[in-house]
């Protein structure tokens, strides 16, 4: 992936589904300029009211979770990215202001209730 043009990769793609429940992303990868607004699109489907995430995977590390929401309205932030849990829409956008390339990772929207731990995932690469 190259970051030293002022380039920001995203990539998206859709993985399955769990009892029912699912989360939605485009698939496809998208190019950001450096400075951008990047706003990462996150619907989900769900029986119950679900626990939302949103995990970073920096080249060459595992998992980390950037942001958790865990009930309708929250407005959750971390590291100049943002979500909120939209009840209405079922949707949990992410955005960051002002992207840099330090940004360039893979972006996994999830969600997970209390019966179920994992009931849903879709990735997204930067």
């Amino acid at each position: 992936m190259d970051t030293s043009s002022g380039i920001v990769m995203v990539m998206l793609l859709i993985l399955g589904r769990t009892h029912g429940d699912s989360v939605t992303q485009m698939e496809g990868q998208v190019t950001i300029s450096e400075g951008a607004l990047l706003t990462i699109n996150c619907t989900y489907s769900a029986t119950r009211y679900p626990t939302l995430f949103w995990y970073v995977q920096y080249p060459g590390e595992g998992p980390q979770l950037l942001l958790k929401a865990v009930k309708a309205n929250d407005k959750v932030i971390n590291k100049g990215f943002e979500a909120t849990y939209n009840k209405e829409a079922t949707s949990f956008h992410l955005e960051k202001a002002s992207i840099q390339a330090s940004d360039s990772a893979v972006y996994y929207c999830a969600l997970g209730d209390t019966v179920a731990e994992t009931a849903g995932g879709a990735e997204h690469k930067l």
